[in-house]
């Protein structure tokens, strides 16, 4: 078993071996396993049935991690998007007050797109056009972005009529306990405890069953059992409404392709912030076997939306496995067998508030802001798009308006300066391409 495990993952090559790469499989679960509350409660606010998206969750992960893992060998876990969520359950669904079985179908036939775009290998030349500077500023605007959502759900950050954001009502027990939450789980990250972050959100949710809400109930509701058998499906699996989308097709078009859009670049945003992470992006910014991936990652948008959530993509937390030894596939075996199991969890997960969830996301957002250190900002000329890039996903609660914006001024401001010629003629297409999706926006 043990040289079967060898040969097939490449175990002693990478200087490895099966309980290293079990222990890294767990820690980056325990780091990544806050989707499965998080990502229900969001999802949750379109109408969908919260127990059916924790187990299309749970198994949309347990699915595409360990199809990634054998296709690339990395030891990198996929699960619901953090970002992409929060495009489908606030902007199309929320702003544009489409139905959620619509914006599902949308989801579908964006991964049909990214499958497109990735056999005819248009999607690796795309990722291979963005600088490397670029490719920083991505994952730490996404993070960026990642931290406002959590500060927003914790009440931190609450809307202003007068300056558009403020803060919120920190002296209220909910405020205190967010607050504390993100001094505790920064803590514990820093003292290098494993699973930290979910953690913290254990220990946020009993804290607040003793602490009164709004309401006046305590933030943390009592289950009404503890195990169960998995949430049924039904309610979301192939829930698709293709005939809205069809039937109003001068609407909905627009939004496949934007949607497409957006996703296509959050999907290479978050796997360029992994592979940075995990160092396997090599000096020029290219990445080994990415065909691979993004094959897998294309199909597990399709395989997601089918079992009923947003789309699935790599995780950053993956770094976490990864700076306890992992590097192979069989970490990301481990990650999907851990998701299967915490299938019979859902009644739990149901009564954890979005304030304990909430210090979680601030951390995640932390930790992909860390490649701002790689930046140099002393040139002016790089400094410009790359700040823009990492301000604006999070002004415009865009990652995709936020990506198009600093990759435009990328070029523009090289132009205008003189340099030109450090502008490959593929990043000029990209920023061409860039330009006409905001004026047509």
């Amino acid at each position: 078993m043990h040289r079967a495990l060898d040969r097939f993952f490449k175990l002693t090559e990478r200087r490895t071996n099966p309980r290293t790469e079990v222990v890294a499989g767990l820690t980056t679960f325990a780091a990544m396993a806050y989707i499965l509350a998080v990502n229900p409660q969001i999802l949750a606010t379109t109408g969908m049935d919260f127990g059916a998206v924790v187990s299309a969750t749970a198994l949309a992960s347990a699915i595409m991690t360990a199809v990634f893992g054998l296709a690339t060998n990395w030891p990198i876990a996929l699960a619901p998007g953090m970002g992409l969520n929060a495009f489908f359950a606030f902007t199309i669904c929320g702003a544009l007050q489409m139905p959620w079985q619509a914006a599902l179908a949308i989801v579908f036939l964006s991964g049909c797109g990214f499958l497109l775009l990735t056999l005819t290998g248009i999607r690796e030349k795309i990722v291979h056009a963005i600088p490397i500077e670029m490719k920083i500023a991505i994952s730490a605007g996404i993070g960026l972005f990642i931290a406002f959502i959590g500060l927003k759900n914790g009440g931190i950050v609450v809307d202003s009529p007068a300056t558009l954001v403020t803060t919120g009502k920190l002296g209220e027990p909910r405020g205190l306990l967010v607050l504390a939450g993100i001094a505790l789980t920064a803590a514990l990250y820093a003292r290098r405890v494993r699973g930290s972050i979910i953690l913290g959100i254990a220990l946020l949710a009993v804290a607040g069953a003793f602490i009164p809400g709004a309401d006046g109930q305590p933030l943390t509701k009592r289950p009404e059992q503890w195990l169960a058998w998995p949430a049924s499906l039904a309610p979301t699996f192939g829930a698709f409404d293709f005939g809205y989308v069809f039937t109003h097709w001068r609407a909905t078009l627009p939004l496949v392709l934007a949607f497409l859009f957006v996703d296509l670049f959050d999907n290479i945003g978050t796997l360029i912030g992994v592979c940075s992470r995990l160092k396997l992006i090599d000096e020029k910014g290219n990445l080994p076997g990415l065909g691979r991936a993004l094959t897998a990652d294309a199909c597990a948008a399709m395989v997601g939306s089918t079992l009923g959530t947003s789309t699935v993509t790599s995780y950053i937390e993956s770094a976490a496995g990864a700076e306890e030894g992992g590097r192979t596939g069989l970490t990301a075996l481990v990650v999907s067998a851990c998701f299967l199991l915490a299938l019979a969890l859902h009644p739990l997960l149901r009564v954890i508030p979005p304030e304990a969830t909430a210090p979680a996301l601030v951390i995640v957002g932390v930790l992909m802001m860390q490649g701002v250190s790689r930046l140099d900002l002393s040139d002016f000329v790089t400094a410009v798009p790359c700040v823009l890039t990492i301000i604006l996903m999070p002004l415009t609660f865009s990652i995709s308006e936020g990506l198009s914006l600093g990759f435009v001024s990328y070029c523009g401001v090289r132009l205008l300066a003189g340099r030109a010629r450090e502008v490959s003629p593929a990043a000029w297409l990209l920023g061409g391409l860039f330009l006409l999706h905001l004026l047509t926006r």
